[in-house]
């Protein structure tokens, strides 16, 4: 069975591919390939090999398995000259970044330019942007493509997808989660950091991005898990000073705040209040 190849691109972006080529020496992982897109070949770098890009590609869900195991191939491994081509570009895109923005501005349509990419043989240039509502950008892609005498691609993305791309700094001082290890940016409520015990306010919840932080997802089944082990806020339970009222829980030191009827508060450790 040909095995499934994780590759990464610019911005973060990961797409899978086969290395059906028996004869050829292993791929390892960060090594330089160029693959075979829709239109052309593109450079990007391994980023995962075996059964984790088995499992990584199967949740994707962006393509079918039947498609991705067979019409999407890594083309050979990378020379230096391929290498130094995508470093060029890499260069150039932010000189083609800003000539776009110039055009956006020219056309005087409501969108904010994120990034652009080359794809590695120049058949086809991808501009990145966000915007609050649909963007009728016909004109524009024309004006584009008759400058840079190539196929222009204009794909809207959301805030978190922008993070993704641009990478950067969270509240807690680590590189994003979106853009490190996180698989995918899902929605986040406010519901969620109120079952946290985190302040309602959205500066102090919102990452980079100007979305709620990522982090209040994936951390909120643990919050769940641990609280099923504390009695309920505001719940009466019957201790050896009598009835008292749980004022709050922590679910780190495994502390209640109780409050008795006199109003007398004191902090009791969960097994002891247990027993």
């Amino acid at each position: 069975m040909t095995p499934v190849i994780e590759v990464r691109f610019k911005g973060n972006r990961r797409e899978y591919f086969t290395w059906p080529s028996e004869d050829s020496a292993p791929l390892r992982l960060d090594i330089p390939v160029i693959v075979e897109v829709e239109r052309g070949q593109d450079f990007g770098v391994v980023s995962a090999l075996g059964s984790v890009a088995e499992k990584k590609c199967q949740r994707c869900g962006a393509c079918s398995q039947e498609t991705s195991s067979s019409s999407r191939t890594i083309v050979r491994l990378a020379t230096p000259e391929d290498r130094k081509t995508a470093t060029d570009q890499r260069i150039n895109e932010e000189e083609v970044r800003r000539t776009v923005r110039d055009r956006v501005r020219q056309h005087n349509l409501p969108m904010k330019v994120s990034d652009a990419e080359w794809q590695w043989d120049k058949r086809k240039l991808t501009i990145y942007f966000t915007a609050e509502q649909r963007v009728d950008f016909r004109a524009l892609v024309r004006d584009l493509a008759g400058l840079f005498r190539t196929r222009i691609e204009l794909r809207q993305i959301g805030a978190r997808d922008e993070a993704k791309r641009l990478d950067g700094i969270g509240r807690c001082g680590r590189q994003l989660c979106i853009s490190s290890w996180l698989p995918e940016g899902k929605p986040v409520s406010l519901s969620l950091a109120k079952a946290q015990g985190l302040s309602l306010n959205p500066v102090q919840i919102s990452g980079p991005c100007g979305r709620l932080l990522c982090c209040l997802h994936y951390e909120h089944d643990f919050y769940v898990q641990q609280r099923k082990r504390f009695p309920k806020e505001g719940k009466t339970v019957k201790t050896s000073a009598g009835n008292e009222r749980v004022i709050s829980v922590d679910i780190f030191r495994e502390r209640v705040t109780l409050r008795s009827e006199a109003g007398e508060t004191r902090v009791v450790a969960l097994d002891q209040l247990r027993l």
